[in-house]
């Protein structure tokens, strides 16, 4: 199988070469916007080959679109139009409301899989690409019932070659609950971050005393922000609402602390404790 690649970085690299691994695609092509990223992707083994979209399209068995979600978005329709017949086209976009009801009427929209891997790290580029990425973790496909047997089939297995749990759902009901689980854990360390550097100017000392609790809450805080702004704007509601709950208990939490009442701080911290039970917090 030949498989085009849109976006050589930390997603579709790591796709690329799991890929590659379990014999699911013989053949891989490259497409990136950055030279370098295309320079590196070649040089590292991730893709055979770089070529335009155009050329890619026409010989792709199957397209994966892994580029920020505002430029998944707008070209979508351009590469169902370039796409030959039995040619599959998914995306890795972490917001799906967007690209699906943009494209819902398109006339080859039966050929398109939205769906959301579950996985990534704070690096971006060719050169973060890693082994395994995604074993264990989870995929969420949307919309399956307008995508056809063929190009759902195929995208499910892709999936599964790459050891993955497969969970469906209507792109709405997705974005409102990553708004939550994780473009707030974004947010909020990408605050945390500016924080303390605001406050803490001497760089050396962050550095001296940061343990592993600090280190692991502001890990986030290295991510893209070509990669995050456009997944903020394009999930905006959402992630406000999530937001306007966050921001009501960390005020509970001041106020606590400020007023010195221990006993209802604590009962605070037990009852958060509860997210133990829902999720495998490491």
């Amino acid at each position: 199988m030949t498989i085009t690649v849109i976006g050589t970085g930390l997603i579709g690299g790591s796709l690329a070469i799991d890929l590659r691994e379990t014999g699911f695609g013989s053949r891989f092509i490259g497409v990136d916007s950055s030279e370098q990223n295309a320079l590196d992707a070649l040089k590292n083994g991730i893709v055979d080959e770089i070529m335009t979209l155009e050329n890619a399209a026409e010989q792709s068995d199957l397209i994966i679109l892994s580029i920020p979600v505002d430029a998944a978005r707008k070209n979508l329709a351009k590469i169902l139009d370039l796409a030959p017949p039995k040619t599959v086209v998914t995306d890795m976009g972490s917001t799906k409301n967007g690209i699906c009801s943009e494209n819902r009427s398109h006339p080859k929209r039966s050929a398109f899989v939205a769906s959301h891997p579950i996985a990534g790290t704070e690096f971006s580029g060719p050169k973060a690409a890693i082994r395994r990425l995604f074993a264990g973790k989870k995929t969420i496909i949307c919309e399956k019932e307008l995508s056809s047997d063929f190009a759902l089939t195929r995208v499910e297995e892709m999936f599964k070659a790459l050891e993955m749990d497969i969970i469906y759902m209507q792109p709405d009901t997705h974005d409102m609950h990553l708004a939550f689980v994780s473009h707030i854990s974004h947010i909020s360390s990408f605050a945390l971050g500016k924080t303390v550097l605001n406050i803490e100017k001497d760089e050396k000392s962050i550095f001296d005393i940061a343990g592993s609790g600090f280190s692991s809450t502001v890990r986030l805080a290295k991510s893209s922000p070509e990669t995050w702004l456009p997944i903020f704007m394009q999930n905006s509601e959402n992630i406000s609402f999530a937001l306007n709950n966050y921001i009501e208990q960390l005020q509970k939490f001041k106020a606590c602390i400020d007023l010195g009442e221990a006993d209802k701080l604590k009962q605070m911290m037990s009852e958060a404790n509860e997210i133990g039970r829902i999720i495998d917090v490491k």
